[in-house]
């Protein structure tokens, strides 16, 4: 993860500088706790790897996952709440998903954890708990106002080294 980062890191200060100062430094053992409670789910092993080196963006600036913002733990939960309020709430009960195989078909689930954020309600999340073709952690995308749930990469590792690749 911290040959990914650095890379990363190289990139934004050549072409995005305002997002590089925008990363936070990195997420707390503490922060971490209190997020995995929040979501009574812990956290994939490569995910806490990446935390543990930039605890997500300020969100002062352009996100650095090609304009998505990288969300911080504590933005995490402030996301992942808004989900669970409107899923408790009935919001979802009538809305229909369009899931990729290997995805729950669900609007949304508590086993789905936002770590991006485009500003408009739609994240890439990590999904913990996938249906019988799925892998437990994989990257899923998700859209408010859209029913279609695709696999984006089965790890946050392997959606990450695959956009570092993809940056150059």
């Amino acid at each position: 993860m911290k040959k990914e980062w650095q890379q990363l890191e190289t990139w934004l200060a050549l072409n995005q500088p305002t997002s590089l100062l925008d990363l936070n430094p990195p997420a707390s053992d503490r922060d971490i706790q209190a997020l995995e409670k929040t979501i009574g789910i812990p956290l994939p092993a490569d995910f806490i790897a990446a935390l543990k080196i930039h605890n997500g963006q300020k969100g002062q600036a352009r996100g650095i996952f090609s304009g998505l913002e990288f969300l911080s733990t504590q933005r995490i939960q402030s996301e992942w709440m808004v989900w669970k309020d409107l899923l408790e709430s009935g919001e979802f009960n009538d809305a229909e998903a369009q899931p990729a195989p290997g995805v729950l078909k669900a609007w949304w689930t508590t086993a789905w954890i936002p770590f991006t954020y485009n500003g408009a309600g739609d994240h890439l999340c990590i999904d913990m708990h996938p249906a019988s073709q799925g892998l437990k952690g994989q990257i899923i995308a998700i859209w408010h106002d859209d029913g279609k749930r695709s696999i984006q990469a089965d790890s946050f590792a392997q959606w990450f080294a695959a956009f570092i690749q993809n940056t150059y």
